[in-house]
């Protein structure tokens, strides 16, 4: 075999070798480093006008929900409305037995009848006896009696007249009348059944007044500060707030707008929150009393930062975000406020205009990752 010379040929056509193969690991390396930048969709904050739709649960009510119970005892005979029915002041709902009220009523004006003549008899009487006294025919103590009598005679007149105006009364309230404009709820009762002013667990209906509907929803505490806030106080929010927006229970838009109209002087202590109401008109008589859903609303907000809620991650209840610094990837933390129902957040500190952060894809990342921008 042939003995390699350190001065020879062979030995330098190894180290040329061995000089290529350490380019191309090195070269191979480089390339590796290469493909191991990341590539993420970025973004570049802004300062920008936003206009914030925020929806509260809520309840509807019509301005007046009269619950209307009997103010006599007796049998229904007549149901005058049905369900639904849209009446007016004075309207006839309800009639109940009439025949023992009237009976009363008559009775009364036969006593008012009766103690009118009594008095009658009586004012004869004590002016005969005034005419004889002044003849010296009958003595004072006669006169002062038909005098008496004749007062007696004046209050019982009184007391029949206002016996005779409490039957009237009575006889009156069998004929159950609708105290306001407004839609009849349910019917609980039909002909037949025992009425009375107490002991009844459910009113005979309930008339509604569906002209305008009011609307009840809550704000937290914190909330309706930062109204106060914006809008300096209480009676300012009321005068200067925008007009509100109702989402029906099926996610529909209703046509009108509505005015918050008075908000809650104490806050719920069990809840924590404070109770606005806004009003909105009702013509097509489409919301009705007892149903639910959602007010929106409105704030517009000038000059702020919105970044989508992919570009952040938490820590420890803690936001955060990936700036971009140098072509690498360095958490950020932020102060936002959710909005859209947390599809974006607003950033209250923690990034200034012209930053430019990694837009999704945030779980994948550490702290010094080297990335680039997504094209």
């Amino acid at each position: 075999m042939r003995q390699l010379n350190l001065n020879g040929r062979p030995m330098r056509l190894t180290m040329a070798i061995g000089c290529a193969l350490v380019c191309v690991m090195s070269g191979c390396k480089e390339a590796q480093t290469e493909q191991a930048v990341a590539e993420y969709a970025m973004l570049t904050v802004t300062a920008a006008d936003k206009v914030l739709n925020t929806p509260y649960s809520a309840t509807i009510r019509g301005r007046q929900d009269i619950a209307i119970y009997p103010q006599v005892a007796g049998y229904l005979t007549k149901l005058c409305v049905t369900e639904g029915q849209r009446v007016k002041a004075g309207q006839l709902l309800f009639v109940i037995d009439q025949v023992p009220y009237r009976a009363a009523l008559e009775q009364a004006v036969a006593n008012v009848a009766a103690a009118e003549a009594s008095l009658a008899t009586a004012k004869l009487t004590y002016e005969s006896k005034q005419a004889l006294f002044e003849k010296k025919v009958v003595s004072d103590f006669d006169l002062r009696t038909a005098e008496n009598a004749y007062l007696s005679a004046k209050a019982g007149l009184a007391q029949a007249k206002a016996l005779e105006l409490n039957a009237r009364n009575n006889y009156s309230y069998t004929e159950v009348k609708s105290p306001a404009n407004g839609v009849v709820g349910t019917l609980p009762y039909r002909v037949g059944a025992l009425v009375s002013p107490s002991g009844m667990p459910q009113p005979l209906t309930t008339v509604s007044d569906n002209s305008d509907m009011y609307v009840y929803f809550s704000l937290t505490e914190n909330q309706l500060l930062g109204l106060m806030r914006q809008y300096g106080s209480k009676e300012e929010v009321l005068s200067q707030m925008p007009e509100v927006s109702l989402l029906l229970n099926d996610g529909s838009a209703y046509a009108h707008k509505g005015r918050v109209e008075s908000i809650s002087g104490v806050v719920d202590r069990s809840t924590g929150t404070a109770s606005l109401r806004a009003v909105f008109p009702n013509p097509e008589g489409l919301l009705l009393s007892g149903t639910s859903g959602n007010v929106v609303l409105t704030n517009a907000l000038k000059d702020c930062l919105v970044i989508p809620q992919a570009a952040t991650f938490e820590v420890q209840d803690q936001a955060y975000v990936y700036k971009v610094v140098d072509g690498k990837a360095s958490a950020s933390p932020v102060k936002v406020t959710r909005v859209d129902g947390g599809q974006e957040y607003i950033v209250e500190q923690g990034l200034q205009s012209g930053d430019r952060i990694v837009a999704e894809g945030v779980g994948l990342l550490r702290e010094g990752m080297p990335i680039k921008a997504k094209e």
